[in-house]
């Protein structure tokens, strides 16, 4: 069963007291099993954002800790900056990551608001999809009149609030409200602008942001509201669909910057906003220079960002992943203001994997560990590792051939093949370390205890499972290398003639693993005791064998004729 896993996202009414900010970030790990991903400070904004992720139970008491924490050091009554606050933690929303739906993250944020509200005597409001009743879900509406407006607000019978008390007393006074939700992922991006204008920044995010802005009659600015028949005032929608926005400046960088909420990247990308807010600037006399991600982002947006700005370009989709965030980086310029480091930015590298990989070593030290005394890497992660290296060599030619001068027609055609690659690259390289676990998973059988009937049932049946296993990897590694000739053989007739050779070497390498991984497949399908399964995928695995020498026979006379 997948783990369910939750991202807390706080924002604390704190952006310049850096003993403050970290005092009340680390609170949070020290609850077991929650890992602080991010601190984000704004000193003109005075506000900081906190990312940390884990399990819901741990997640929410971690959040109840931090809350706590900002109550005691952090007093509203003292309080100023930019950005809209009502707050000590101002909003703290749940966004569910993987393993759990947004309906039940909702319950924990409905468990950590009553906790709140009884155990600390801070008043609240549930947003999004936490909230209550259909006017609480848009985080503005909770948050209209902000710290100065609180008391006025907590004793409007329509705005009693969802947890705490419905007074405005000494200790809410210090504490200010705090607005909690569970939410999609929401991401966080401002664009810079060449500009000091506040007014300009409004009218841009004006432009754009789904609201967009209230429609008048004569002068946009200045003229008289137009009313619809509920005497409600009618608004002039903007561009973009789930983006919130406004504008500000940042004495900090001495910019006006318009801040976005993206609340539906599935609905309005980073680059969709940042492009249209190009378009906006620029009618509007004012150039954008670049723009900042608060927080933490998705891998997958970076990467959309990166096709959507190659397909511009007419360049090949099929490169790396590093290549591909490089190329979003400078795209959106995230790195105007200041650096920017993805393994800080994004999500699932912060996560990460604390288990150390074979293909995460350095090549000497990769070699240095298949020549130790260890029995793994063996010809299996061997035989994986040449084929990635045979499929990159496809790969380069694709690219090289997809920016060649005057084939800007076949861009395409040419990175369709890259991708091909790219995606065979991956999978080969997965099978690397698989290949050296399943291997593992054999001796780990062998070690399980056989002094009773039961232990000698369970050992071998451990044993057979993990031989079958360690028969299959070997064999999927056959079948990708296998598969992945066919880029080289679509970069020998169509590629770069000058990199004939490259396509060839990358067939030999495909070549080698398909060889190298049928000698592992046949190695351990002889332990098999399902004799069945052993001969049906022996079978198979002689037809790849007899299919790739007849291709590797074609290639030397293919590239011999052209010689």
């Amino acid at each position: 069963m997948q783990k369910q896993l939750i991202e807390c996202v706080p924002n604390i009414s704190e952006g310049r007291d850096s003993k403050i900010i970290e005092t009340v970030s680390q609170i949070v790990e020290t609850v077991e099993g929650v890992k602080l991903l991010d601190v984000d400070p704004g000193k003109a904004t005075n506000r900081t954002v906190i990312t940390f992720v884990g399990e819901p139970q741990p997640v929410i008491e971690a959040a109840f800790r931090l809350i706590k924490k900002a109550a005691e050091l952090i007093d509203m009554s003292k309080q100023t900056g930019e950005h809209p606050r009502f707050g000590a933690t101002d909003v703290c929303p749940l966004v569910p990551i993987s393993g759990i739906t947004l309906a039940e993250t909702a319950k924990y944020a409905h468990k950590l608001g009553e906790r709140v509200g009884k155990e600390l005597g801070i008043p609240g409001y549930f947003y999004e999809t936490a909230a209550k009743e259909e006017k609480r879900k848009n985080l503005a509406n909770c948050r209209s009149g902000e710290y100065e407006g609180l008391a006025k607000k907590l004793t409007d019978p329509n705005w009693k609030p969802d947890f705490g008390p419905a007074a405005f007393n000494t200790d809410v006074a210090r504490t200010g409200a705090t607005a909690i939700s569970a939410r999609d992922f929401l991401i966080a991006y401002n664009v810079n602008l060449n500009t000091t204008s506040t007014r300009r920044a409004n009218a841009i995010a004006f432009d754009i942001r789904e609201a967009g802005r209230v429609k008048r009659e004569g002068d946009p600015i200045t003229g008289k509201k137009v009313l619809d028949a509920h005497g409600e005032p009618e608004r002039v929608p903007g561009k973009l669909k789930a983006v919130k926005g406004i504008g500000w400046y940042i004495d900090e960088y001495g910019i006006a910057q318009i801040s976005y909420n993206l609340t539906n990247i599935s609905i309005t990308s980073m680059h969709e906003a940042f492009d249209e807010s190009c378009k906006a600037a620029l009618e509007r006399g004012i150039r954008v220079t670049g723009s900042e991600i608060i927080g933490l982002i998705p891998l997958q947006a970076m990467l959309d960002a990166a096709d959507y700005y190659l397909i511009k370009q007419e360049r090949s989709l099929g490169i790396s992943e590093s290549e591909k965030i490089k190329i979003a980086v400078k795209s959106l310029g995230l790195d105007d203001l200041k650096p920017f480091h993805p393994e800080e930015k994004i999500i699932e590298y912060m996560l990460g994997n604390d288990d150390k990989k074979l293909i995460d070593f350095k090549l000497d030290d990769f070699a240095d560990e298949t020549a130790g005394e260890s029995m793994a890497p063996g010809g299996g992660s061997i035989a994986a590792y040449v084929g990635t290296l045979g499929v990159s060599l496809g790969t380069m030619v694709a690219n090289l051939s997809a920016h060649k001068a005057g084939w800007d027609d076949q861009w395409e055609f040419f990175s369709n093949w890259a991708v091909k690659g790219q995606a065979y690259k991956e999978q080969l390289l997965f099978l690397v370390d698989e290949d050296t676990h399943a291997f593992n998973k054999i001796i780990d059988g062998f070690r399980m205890p056989k002094d009773t009937d039961d232990e000698k049932e369970a050992r071998a049946l451990a044993i057979e499972n993990a031989t079958i296993y360690a028969t299959e990897i070997p064999f999927k590694v056959m079948e990708t290398a296998f598969q992945s000739m066919e880029v080289m053989q679509a970069m020998l007739k169509d590629g770069l003639q000058n990199s004939l050779s490259d396509a060839g070497v990358g067939v030999l390498c495909a070549r080698t693993a398909v060889i190298g991984a049928y000698f592992n497949v046949r190695i351990n399908a002889k332990d098999i005791k399902n004799r069945e399964f052993a001969e049906k995928i022996l079978a198979k695995a002689a037809s790849i064998y007899k299919q790739t020498i007849a291709i590797e026979n074609d290639t030397i006379a293919y590239i011999d004729s052209k010689m």
